[in-house]
């Protein structure tokens, strides 16, 4: 196993093993390149995963205290808990329901084919589908998606054949059970999926695609990659030139290290990557680091979401099974003559009984939230992901009074729904509603957004330096060596699950920064 010296200044440091962290990483050593990943959080193996919804929560969650504000529902019921990402090795890839699919075409030029949305920050991509193609098939090779390379779909259980009806009777035509990173067939030295119906706790069987099991173990066996958990990252230092030379960071024992870098990418979600950058401020850039634009934190998006479940006359038991293997595809299209711009998708769902008090309607309480929780066995249930505006004014910024352990301030988040995101989940609750009235519901349950796992923008990316943080390879505007490598690059948030997309622009991320390197031109 690879150990290298904290004086080593030909490293490259990686911030955070997720989906964008740990691949890269990977990717990285794979060409011989020396990487060192931080992740704040312990290394949970497999064997370590705990099938129990609190439990689990408790195990992998993110829980650092966090301040919230806006008109968001999340602010008010979630106060310090504005997003349910994972604090381990694999970061949300170990929580991640396995959902693996591409941006639209249309997608990538958004201010180009929806005009000039009010209140929106809209911009197009520096880069297009055409060009992102190619690092879209690798991804889905590398993560062995269903659905794609002759793999086929997983099969489809009770959640997902009720939700499968009522679409049909609708006159919905693309439905399936999805293209998901979980393999519907032993591949890549792990065995299928075994429906055990916990995906959301980490797949004990290995089945699904997690950087934890997959991409970091091929890294370390390469001998040029050390990952070094419980070692939260506190600041990016540079020289006087302006040139990133380090990590400062607190280790499992919390004492203080520096490591050394020749380049330094962050990939530590939405919500930390920006108060890394906002908190890593000095003489020299006192807005933080990269933040010349001013857009360090802004546009921030999480989607938008919510569910609806429904109770029927018989039982469904929808926790049996693969969490989200189910899509309606139909609605994701960009037909403005529903009264909104862009679209979402309808993905099955299931919670666990303690989940399900919880989120259904928090606080509520009294007959109709028990009649809810008796119906449980009965019910059916999906999720709602659509494409949110960017606004400028949601943003990720450091709280004023509020720090961490370390005595860092810590990340506020403040999320406003813009009308185009109420116009959209109106329509998706209706439309979900349908679904299952279709085939006979009882009542149905227009649930509202949870904690958010997809956090995305806050260091968008910009064809110009004053529009964004980083251009089409990830690297910041103002700084040659400092990357950005996670969802908070997204210049726009698309109607799908990002999973997919953040893992094809790590491994066209690392092509650059290798070639880069061997180039010496960072």
């Amino acid at each position: 196993m690879a150990k290298f010296d904290l004086n080593d200044d030909g490293v490259v440091v990686i911030v955070g093993s997720g989906a964008g962290g740990g691949t890269l990483g990977n990717e990285l050593a794979q060409k011989g390149v020396k990487v060192v990943i931080l992740e704040a959080g312990p290394r949970i193996e497999l064997q370590d995963f705990v099938n129990n919804e609190w439990e689990s929560f408790t195990q992998l969650a993110w829980k650092d205290m966090r301040t919230t504000s806006g008109n968001w529902r999340v602010a008010k019921d979630f106060a310090n808990l504005p997003a349910w990402i994972v604090k381990s090795v694999g970061g949300s890839t170990v929580h991640w329901a396995g959902a693996s699919l591409r941006f639209d075409e249309h997608e990538f030029r958004v201010r180009s084919v929806y005009g000039n949305v009010p209140g929106a920050n809209l911009q197009d991509w520096p880069i297009t589908l055409a060009e992102m193609e190619p690092w879209y098939a690798k991804a889905e090779d590398k993560m062995g998606v269903t659905r794609t390379n002759n793999i086929p779909g997983l099969p489809g259980n009770n959640n997902f054949k009720v939700m499968e009806a009522g679409a049909k009777k609708l006159g919905y035509k693309e439905i399936h059970t999805g293209r998901m990173a979980i393999n519907s067939e032993p591949r890549d030295g792990r065995g299928s999926c075994q429906q055990i119906g916990f995906c959301f706790q980490g797949c004990k069987s290995g089945a699904k695609w997690s950087t934890l099991y997959t991409e970091i173990p091929k890294g370390e066996a390469t001998g040029n990659l050390e990952v070094r958990p419980s070692s939260m990252a506190l600041m990016i230092e540079h020289d006087a030139s302006g040139k990133i030379t380090g990590v400062v960071y607190a280790d499992e024992a919390g004492k203080t290290q520096r490591q050394k870098a020749r380049i330094v990418a962050v990939a530590g979600n939405s919500i930390e990557s920006p108060r890394l950058l906002l908190n890593s401020a000095s003489n020299m850039f006192p807005d933080g680091l990269a933040n010349s634009s001013g857009q360090v934190g802004r546009n921030y998006m999480r989607h938008m979401t919510g569910s609806v479940y429904a109770v029927f006359d018989r039982s469904v038991h929808m926790y049996r099974g693969t969490t989200m293997a189910g899509i309606i595809h139909d609605e994701a299209r960009h037909d403005p003559s529903r009264g909104f711009m862009g679209g979402y998708e309808m993905e099955t769902l299931s919670l666990g009984l303690p989940f399900m008090a919880a989120f259904l309607n928090p606080g509520a309480w009294g007959r109709p939230f028990t009649a809810a929780m008796e119906g449980y066995p009965r019910m059916a249930g999906m999720w709602l992901v659509g494409e949110d505006m960017p606004q400028e004014t949601n943003r990720v910024t450091l709280d004023p009074k509020a720090k961490d352990k370390f005595g860092l301030r810590v990340a506020s988040v403040h999320y406003d729904d813009h009308p185009n995101d109420i116009a959209m989940r109106d329509h998706a609750y209706k439309q979900g509603s349908a679904v299952y009235e279709a085939v006979g519901a009882t009542v149905t349950y227009p649930t509202t957004p949870y904690p958010s796992t997809h956090n995305l923008g806050t260091n968008r990316m910009s064809a110009k330096a004053k529009d964004g943080v980083v251009n089409k390879f990830g690297q910041t505007h103002d700084i040659k060596n400092l990357f950005i490598s996670d969802g908070s690059q997204f210049t726009t948030g698309a109607a799908c699950n990002p999973t997919l997309t953040i893992v094809a622009l790590a491994v066209r991320q690392a092509d650059h920064i290798a070639g880069a390197m061997q180039r010496k031109e960072i």
